[in-house]
């Protein structure tokens, strides 16, 4: 497990575009699906990873609790499943089944939506307004698996209902901390 920060992203990039397929429902998702919303959170995240093992009731909730909200959510999977096994799309669908994830989750085998976000860890996130321009990047919570503080998914909640409110989101991002993104050799 390589300690990986995510690589902050320029805030007011403009959302790059991506057409994945959900692995629960077998749907081609792209940005046009969320045409409408107000926000768009989108997350990389995998199953094998401790730091995502850390936060994932807390990511499932976040879909239950923002599901009647303006905002559209997709995760998104890039692990090479080939030699993570654990992060291959039957598991993936495993994964969103048992969380009860209320939001489709992506498996990116080409690892260029990955790449075009510049997603470096699991979990990494990317939370866009209604034009589809980055506001927020960061950590979901100052919790880590070992550091004892509990899992709240405060700064990623507070960047949500600032678009919501149509307010500005603070400034003061923290990088997320996880497993790097495992790419395919070459990649």
């Amino acid at each position: 497990m390589a300690l990986t920060p995510s690589t902050m992203l320029p805030l007011g990039t403009t959302a790059p575009n991506f057409q994945l397929s959900d692995v629960v429902s077998g749907k081609t998702i792209s940005l046009d699906t969320f045409t409408g919303k107000q926000a768009l959170l989108v997350m990389f995240i995998c199953r094998h990873c401790p730091f995502v093992k850390h936060v994932q009731a807390e990511l499932a909730k976040i879909g239950q609790d923002y599901v009647n909200a303006n905002v559209g959510i997709v995760a998104i999977s890039a692990n090479d499943a080939e030699n993570y096994p654990d992060d291959a799309p039957e598991k993936l669908k495993q994964m969103a089944n048992e969380l009860g994830f209320t939001f489709p989750f992506c498996y990116d085998e080409s690892q260029e939506t990955a790449k075009a976000y510049t997603a470096a860890c699991t979990p990494d996130f990317f939370l866009f307004d209604g034009d589809r321009q980055l506001v927020y990047r960061g950590q979901l919570d100052d919790s880590r698996p070992s550091n004892n503080k509990p899992v709240t998914g405060q700064d990623l909640r507070s960047a949500l209902d600032a678009v919501l409110a149509s307010q500005p989101v603070n400034l003061d991002q923290k990088p997320s901390i996880g497993c790097n993104i495992k790419w395919k050799p070459g990649k």
